[in-house]
């Protein structure tokens, strides 16, 4: 082989190696974009619950979780194109010296639109869903 060949070889190698490199980082980066959103959208999940448990109302612990499930996704810095938060409270109101749990689940769709691959769709949705215990022995 001439010293002119090689080199032609190592620019076809190049061309069909270089592509299925960028696919896979692509790929990962998606892939990291969605594991991250899901643990952001677990610690929305989480802070709602908490600041639910700590309420006296069903309608105060609904409030109380909406405000803390916003202000975690805006201090992580995750952008929603789309929100749903299902919190069920009943346990604020139980009596005196029962045990209960809060439970607030968040849906999040997420862009994918500046990481664009043929194979990969534009949004992913990550749910989550956490729970915190009411104290059976707060005042009222």
């Amino acid at each position: 082989m001439r010293r002119d060949e090689r080199g032609l070889a190592v620019s076809v190698e190049a061309a069909v190696v270089l592509p299925a490199l960028v696919l896979f980082i692509a790929l990962l980066l998606s892939l990291a974009r969605y594991a991250l959103a899901e643990q952001d959208v677990g610690s929305a999940a989480a802070a709602g619950a908490r600041a639910a448990s700590l309420e006296r109302s069903t309608a105060g612990a609904r409030e109380a979780a909406n405000a803390a499930v916003g202000q975690n996704l805006s201090e992580h810095n995750v952008t929603c194109l789309e929100t749903s938060l299902r919190v069920d409270a009943a346990a604020v109101s139980r009596p005196l010296g029962e045990r209960g749990n809060v439970t607030v689940l968040v849906g999040c769709r997420v862009s994918l639109a500046d990481i664009s691959l043929p194979f990969i769709p534009g949004s992913v949705s990550v749910t989550a869903e956490r729970s915190s215990p009411v104290d059976p022995l707060r005042g009222r």
